[in-house]
Protein backbone atom coordinates (compact mmCIF):
# COMPACT_ATOMS: atom_id res chain seq x y z
CA UNK A 1 0.00 0.00 0.00
CA UNK A 2 1.03 3.71 0.17
CA UNK A 3 2.50 5.64 2.69
CA UNK A 4 -1.11 6.81 3.68
CA UNK A 5 -2.29 4.09 4.64
CA UNK A 6 0.99 1.60 5.52
CA UNK A 7 1.03 0.30 9.13
CA UNK A 8 3.70 2.88 9.71
CA UNK A 9 3.11 5.86 8.45
CA UNK A 10 6.57 7.77 9.36
CA UNK A 11 8.77 7.54 6.00
CA UNK A 12 12.71 8.68 6.09
CA UNK A 13 13.24 11.71 4.04
CA UNK A 14 13.14 11.27 0.74
CA UNK A 15 15.86 11.38 -2.08
CA UNK A 16 15.92 10.25 -5.70
CA UNK A 17 17.71 7.03 -4.62
CA UNK A 18 14.59 5.79 -2.21
CA UNK A 19 13.25 6.04 -6.46
CA UNK A 20 14.92 2.90 -7.07
CA UNK A 21 15.36 1.16 -3.75
CA UNK A 22 11.56 1.50 -2.14
CA UNK A 23 9.56 -1.24 -3.24
CA UNK A 24 6.63 -2.23 -2.54
CA UNK A 25 3.50 -4.30 -4.36
CA UNK A 26 0.39 -3.01 -4.12
CA UNK A 27 -1.92 -5.92 -4.68
CA UNK A 28 -4.38 -4.55 -7.47
CA UNK A 29 -2.20 -2.86 -9.87
CA UNK A 30 0.35 -5.34 -9.29
CA UNK A 31 -1.55 -8.34 -10.19
CA UNK A 32 -3.18 -6.60 -12.95
CA UNK A 33 0.48 -5.41 -14.67
CA UNK A 34 1.50 -8.75 -14.82
CA UNK A 35 -2.41 -10.35 -15.99
CA UNK A 36 -2.27 -8.17 -18.90
CA UNK A 37 1.49 -8.52 -19.77
CA UNK A 38 0.81 -11.88 -19.53
CA UNK A 39 -1.90 -12.30 -21.91
CA UNK A 40 -0.11 -10.11 -24.28
CA UNK A 41 3.28 -12.70 -24.17
CA UNK A 42 1.19 -15.58 -24.87
CA UNK A 43 -0.01 -13.85 -27.83
CA UNK A 44 3.06 -13.19 -29.22
CA UNK A 45 4.08 -16.93 -28.68
CA UNK A 46 1.12 -18.10 -30.28
CA UNK A 47 1.67 -16.26 -33.25
CA UNK A 48 5.64 -17.13 -32.99
CA UNK A 49 4.77 -21.41 -32.49
CA UNK A 50 2.18 -20.80 -36.04
CA UNK A 51 5.52 -19.26 -37.91
CA UNK A 52 4.09 -15.32 -37.67
CA UNK A 53 6.04 -12.77 -37.40
CA UNK A 54 5.99 -9.97 -34.13
CA UNK A 55 7.60 -6.88 -34.21
CA UNK A 56 10.12 -7.43 -31.16
CA UNK A 57 9.79 -3.33 -31.07
CA UNK A 58 5.76 -3.63 -30.07
CA UNK A 59 6.58 -6.29 -27.49
CA UNK A 60 9.03 -4.25 -25.87
CA UNK A 61 7.04 -0.92 -26.04
CA UNK A 62 3.51 -2.75 -24.47
CA UNK A 63 5.77 -5.01 -21.81
CA UNK A 64 9.06 -3.38 -21.03
CA UNK A 65 8.00 0.31 -21.74
CA UNK A 66 4.16 -0.14 -21.07
CA UNK A 67 3.19 -1.96 -18.38
CA UNK A 68 6.85 -1.56 -16.83
CA UNK A 69 6.17 2.07 -16.44
CA UNK A 70 2.83 1.38 -14.75
CA UNK A 71 4.37 -1.26 -12.11
CA UNK A 72 6.91 1.11 -11.47
CA UNK A 73 4.71 4.50 -11.07
CA UNK A 74 2.75 2.28 -8.53
CA UNK A 75 5.25 -0.27 -7.05
CA UNK A 76 8.41 1.56 -6.80
CA UNK A 77 9.57 4.94 -4.24
CA UNK A 78 6.79 6.91 -6.25
CA UNK A 79 3.89 4.69 -4.62
CA UNK A 80 6.06 4.90 -1.49
CA UNK A 81 5.87 8.52 -1.35
CA UNK A 82 2.91 9.40 -3.65
CA UNK A 83 0.88 10.80 -0.37
CA UNK A 84 3.72 12.44 1.17
CA UNK A 85 4.95 14.93 -1.31
CA UNK A 86 2.62 16.62 -3.90
CA UNK A 87 5.83 16.77 -6.41
CA UNK A 88 6.41 13.09 -6.11
CA UNK A 89 2.97 12.14 -7.08
CA UNK A 90 3.27 15.14 -10.17
CA UNK A 91 5.96 12.40 -11.54
CA UNK A 92 3.47 9.46 -10.98
CA UNK A 93 1.11 11.24 -12.91
CA UNK A 94 2.65 12.65 -15.62
CA UNK A 95 3.84 8.77 -16.09
CA UNK A 96 0.50 7.44 -16.07
CA UNK A 97 -1.19 9.92 -18.37
CA UNK A 98 1.77 10.34 -20.71
CA UNK A 99 4.52 7.70 -20.75
CA UNK A 100 2.39 4.78 -20.18
CA UNK A 101 -1.02 5.49 -22.69
CA UNK A 102 1.64 6.03 -25.89
CA UNK A 103 3.73 2.87 -24.94
CA UNK A 104 0.70 0.55 -24.69
CA UNK A 105 -0.71 2.13 -28.17
CA UNK A 106 1.98 1.51 -29.91
CA UNK A 107 1.97 -2.13 -29.00
CA UNK A 108 -0.88 -2.56 -30.83
CA UNK A 109 -2.81 -4.92 -28.55
CA UNK A 110 -6.01 -5.19 -30.70
CA UNK A 111 -3.93 -6.00 -33.42
CA UNK A 112 -2.75 -9.55 -32.04
CA UNK A 113 -5.45 -10.26 -30.48
CA UNK A 114 -7.56 -10.18 -33.68
CA UNK A 115 -4.36 -12.33 -35.13
CA UNK A 116 -4.30 -14.39 -32.44
CA UNK A 117 -8.29 -15.18 -31.52
CA UNK A 118 -10.55 -17.84 -32.41
CA UNK A 119 -13.67 -17.07 -34.75
CA UNK A 120 -16.18 -16.18 -32.08
CA UNK A 121 -14.11 -14.00 -29.41
CA UNK A 122 -12.51 -12.51 -32.51
CA UNK A 123 -15.78 -11.46 -33.59
CA UNK A 124 -16.77 -9.87 -30.55
CA UNK A 125 -13.94 -8.00 -30.30
CA UNK A 126 -15.02 -6.34 -33.68
CA UNK A 127 -18.41 -5.60 -32.52
CA UNK A 128 -17.23 -3.86 -29.91
CA UNK A 129 -14.79 -2.04 -32.00
CA UNK A 130 -17.25 -1.19 -34.63
CA UNK A 131 -19.90 -0.42 -31.31
CA UNK A 132 -21.49 2.91 -31.27
CA UNK A 133 -19.78 3.50 -27.77
CA UNK A 134 -16.13 2.59 -29.29
CA UNK A 135 -16.60 5.60 -31.73
CA UNK A 136 -18.45 8.18 -29.48
CA UNK A 137 -15.11 7.52 -26.86
CA UNK A 138 -12.49 7.47 -29.61
CA UNK A 139 -14.40 10.92 -30.75
CA UNK A 140 -10.99 13.12 -31.06
CA UNK A 141 -12.47 16.48 -29.91
CA UNK A 142 -14.06 14.31 -26.87
CA UNK A 143 -11.08 12.53 -25.97
CA UNK A 144 -9.19 15.93 -26.43
CA UNK A 145 -11.71 17.00 -24.01
CA UNK A 146 -11.44 14.39 -21.62
CA UNK A 147 -7.82 14.36 -21.39
CA UNK A 148 -7.38 18.13 -21.26
CA UNK A 149 -10.24 18.83 -18.02
CA UNK A 150 -9.22 15.54 -15.73
CA UNK A 151 -6.11 17.23 -14.52
CA UNK A 152 -8.11 20.48 -13.75
CA UNK A 153 -11.21 18.04 -12.34
CA UNK A 154 -8.38 16.23 -10.39
CA UNK A 155 -6.36 19.49 -8.67
CA UNK A 156 -9.40 21.95 -8.16
CA UNK A 157 -12.24 19.59 -6.82
CA UNK A 158 -12.16 17.63 -4.25
CA UNK A 159 -11.40 14.46 -6.23
CA UNK A 160 -7.70 14.75 -5.16
CA UNK A 161 -8.86 14.99 -1.36
CA UNK A 162 -11.00 12.05 -2.07
CA UNK A 163 -7.75 10.05 -3.47
CA UNK A 164 -5.69 11.09 0.03
CA UNK A 165 -8.38 9.77 2.12
CA UNK A 166 -9.26 6.69 0.39
CA UNK A 167 -6.89 3.74 -1.23
CA UNK A 168 -9.70 2.42 -3.45
CA UNK A 169 -10.05 6.11 -4.80
CA UNK A 170 -6.43 6.43 -5.44
CA UNK A 171 -6.05 3.46 -7.07
CA UNK A 172 -8.98 4.11 -9.19
CA UNK A 173 -7.63 7.89 -9.79
CA UNK A 174 -4.28 5.59 -11.42
CA UNK A 175 -6.62 3.95 -13.77
CA UNK A 176 -8.22 6.60 -14.57
CA UNK A 177 -5.64 8.58 -15.62
CA UNK A 178 -4.17 5.67 -18.21
CA UNK A 179 -7.58 5.37 -19.55
CA UNK A 180 -8.00 8.47 -20.20
CA UNK A 181 -4.55 9.13 -21.40
CA UNK A 182 -5.42 6.08 -23.66
CA UNK A 183 -8.51 7.25 -24.98
CA UNK A 184 -6.81 10.37 -26.14
CA UNK A 185 -3.40 9.07 -27.98
CA UNK A 186 -4.46 5.66 -28.97
CA UNK A 187 -6.35 6.59 -31.71
CA UNK A 188 -3.68 9.53 -32.65
CA UNK A 189 -0.19 7.37 -32.68
CA UNK A 190 -1.78 3.91 -31.87
CA UNK A 191 -1.00 1.07 -34.91
CA UNK A 192 -3.95 -0.47 -33.81
CA UNK A 193 -7.58 -0.65 -36.51
CA UNK A 194 -9.51 1.76 -33.99
CA UNK A 195 -12.51 3.91 -34.80
CA UNK A 196 -11.61 8.01 -34.93
CA UNK A 197 -8.62 7.22 -36.92
CA UNK A 198 -7.54 11.23 -38.59
CA UNK A 199 -5.70 12.28 -40.76
CA UNK A 200 -1.67 12.94 -39.89
CA UNK A 201 -1.68 17.15 -40.13
CA UNK A 202 -5.03 16.65 -37.27
CA UNK A 203 -3.13 14.65 -34.94
CA UNK A 204 -0.08 16.74 -34.98
CA UNK A 205 -2.58 19.85 -34.53
CA UNK A 206 -4.44 17.92 -31.71
CA UNK A 207 -0.98 16.91 -30.22
CA UNK A 208 -0.16 20.88 -30.14
CA UNK A 209 -2.88 21.73 -28.59
CA UNK A 210 -2.37 19.62 -25.08
CA UNK A 211 0.50 21.51 -24.66
CA UNK A 212 -0.50 24.67 -23.81
CA UNK A 213 -3.05 23.15 -21.40
CA UNK A 214 -0.22 21.35 -19.38
CA UNK A 215 2.25 24.26 -19.49
CA UNK A 216 -0.64 26.52 -18.39
CA UNK A 217 -2.15 24.44 -15.29
CA UNK A 218 1.54 23.70 -14.38
CA UNK A 219 1.91 27.68 -14.32
CA UNK A 220 -0.98 28.00 -12.20
CA UNK A 221 -0.38 25.21 -9.44
CA UNK A 222 3.06 27.03 -9.57
CA UNK A 223 2.03 30.50 -8.71
CA UNK A 224 -1.38 29.85 -6.43
CA UNK A 225 -1.28 30.45 -3.43
CA UNK A 226 -4.00 27.91 -2.10
CA UNK A 227 -2.59 24.82 -1.12
CA UNK A 228 -3.58 21.39 -2.65
CA UNK A 229 -4.45 18.79 -0.17
CA UNK A 230 -4.22 21.44 2.43
CA UNK A 231 -5.76 19.40 4.88
CA UNK A 232 -3.64 16.19 4.39
CA UNK A 233 0.14 17.37 4.40
CA UNK A 234 -0.38 19.87 6.92
CA UNK A 235 -1.03 16.87 9.33
CA UNK A 236 2.08 14.58 8.09
CA UNK A 237 3.75 18.15 8.93
CA UNK A 238 2.42 17.93 12.25
CA UNK A 239 3.74 14.50 12.83
CA UNK A 240 7.32 12.72 13.07
CA UNK A 241 7.55 13.43 9.34
CA UNK A 242 7.75 17.31 9.92
CA UNK A 243 11.23 17.47 10.26
CA UNK A 244 12.16 16.87 6.81
CA UNK A 245 9.14 17.59 5.05
CA UNK A 246 9.75 20.85 2.69
CA UNK A 247 7.13 24.07 3.29
CA UNK A 248 4.02 22.68 1.56
CA UNK A 249 3.33 25.15 -0.68
CA UNK A 250 7.53 25.37 -2.16
CA UNK A 251 6.34 21.24 -2.63
CA UNK A 252 3.44 22.43 -4.86
CA UNK A 253 5.90 24.96 -6.87
CA UNK A 254 7.48 21.93 -7.59
CA UNK A 255 4.83 20.46 -8.36
CA UNK A 256 3.95 22.79 -10.93
CA UNK A 257 7.05 22.75 -12.42
CA UNK A 258 7.32 19.07 -13.24
CA UNK A 259 3.70 19.08 -14.67
CA UNK A 260 4.86 22.13 -16.90
CA UNK A 261 8.53 20.91 -17.83
CA UNK A 262 7.95 17.28 -18.37
CA UNK A 263 4.49 17.76 -20.25
CA UNK A 264 6.58 19.60 -22.71
CA UNK A 265 9.54 17.20 -23.22
CA UNK A 266 7.16 14.47 -23.28
CA UNK A 267 5.43 16.48 -25.64
CA UNK A 268 8.35 16.06 -27.82
CA UNK A 269 8.90 12.65 -27.91
CA UNK A 270 5.21 12.59 -29.20
CA UNK A 271 5.83 15.01 -32.07
CA UNK A 272 9.04 12.28 -32.63
CA UNK A 273 6.88 9.61 -33.00
CA UNK A 274 4.00 11.05 -35.14
CA UNK A 275 6.98 12.42 -37.45
CA UNK A 276 8.07 8.65 -37.93
CA UNK A 277 4.64 7.29 -38.29
CA UNK A 278 4.20 10.40 -41.02
CA UNK A 279 7.39 9.61 -43.07
CA UNK A 280 6.22 5.69 -42.84
CA UNK A 281 2.58 6.19 -43.75
CA UNK A 282 3.68 8.08 -47.48
CA UNK A 283 7.08 5.68 -48.00
CA UNK A 284 4.12 2.82 -47.72
CA UNK A 285 1.73 5.45 -49.82
CA UNK A 286 4.14 5.84 -52.35
CA UNK A 287 4.81 2.51 -52.82
CA UNK A 288 1.70 1.21 -53.57
CA UNK A 289 0.99 3.87 -56.01
CA UNK A 290 4.07 2.79 -57.67
CA UNK A 291 3.46 -0.68 -57.82
CA UNK A 292 -0.53 0.31 -58.78
CA UNK A 293 1.43 2.39 -61.95
CA UNK A 294 3.28 -0.52 -62.52
CA UNK A 295 0.71 -2.59 -63.07
CA UNK A 296 -0.99 -0.17 -65.32
CA UNK A 297 2.46 -0.35 -67.52
CA UNK A 298 2.79 -3.88 -67.73
CA UNK A 299 -1.29 -4.50 -68.56
CA UNK A 300 -0.91 -1.56 -71.27
CA UNK A 301 1.90 -3.27 -72.50
CA UNK A 302 0.20 -6.43 -72.65
CA UNK A 303 -2.58 -5.04 -74.63
CA UNK A 304 -0.49 -3.04 -76.92
CA UNK A 305 1.51 -6.96 -77.40
CA UNK A 306 -1.95 -8.58 -78.15
CA UNK A 307 -3.23 -5.64 -80.40
CA UNK A 308 0.45 -5.85 -82.66
CA UNK A 309 -0.01 -10.07 -83.23
CA UNK A 310 -3.36 -9.42 -84.02
CA UNK A 311 -2.29 -7.19 -86.83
Amino acid sequence: MTAAWTTDPVLPRFTVGRVFTDWGIDPVPFVLAVWVAGVYLVGVAMLHRRGDRWPVGRTVSFVVLGMGSFVFATASGLARYDTTLLSVHMVQHMILTMVVPLSLALGAPITLALRTLHARPRAWLLVVLHSRVARVLSFPPLAFLLYVVSPWALYYTSWYDASLASPFVHEMMHIHLVAVGALFFWPLMGIDPLPGRVGYPFRVLLTVMTLPFHAFLGVTIMGQTTLIGESHYTALREGPMGAWLPPMLEDQHVAGGILWATGDLIGLVFFAVLFVQWVRSSHKEAAREDRRLDMLEAREARSAATDTMRT
